[in-house]
């Protein structure tokens, strides 16, 4: 009885890893002297899903704050954003 206790605790524990790290991830975008607040907020409408209006916010904090988390998610899932991301010459990482 005691090796199938264990087999449910370790299937528990995978599960509880997996939930966390679907969620448990940010995408932060950096501020720097060479793109303009236009390429910024098209970058993030286009390959974040953000609005016009939340676009615009976010680069606005990118500004005065030097970073802004511009969206959580999966690892696997804010992979390919901030590789697009970085490819259109903004600084960026996953957290």
């Amino acid at each position: 009885m005691k090796p199938l206790e264990h087999l449910i605790e370790t299937e528990e524990e995978v599960l509880v890893e997996e939930i966390v790290d679907q969620e448990s991830h940010d995408l932060i975008v950096f501020n720097d002297d060479v793109n303009t607040f236009d390429h910024v907020i098209q970058v993030l409408m286009k390959v974040c899903g953000h609005s016009p209006e939340q676009a615009e916010q976010c680069s606005l904090i990118i500004h005065y704050k030097g970073k802004c988390t511009v969206k959580k998610g999966s690892f696997q899932k804010l992979k390919p954003m901030c590789e697009s991301i970085l490819d259109a010459g903004i600084q960026a990482t996953i957290v």
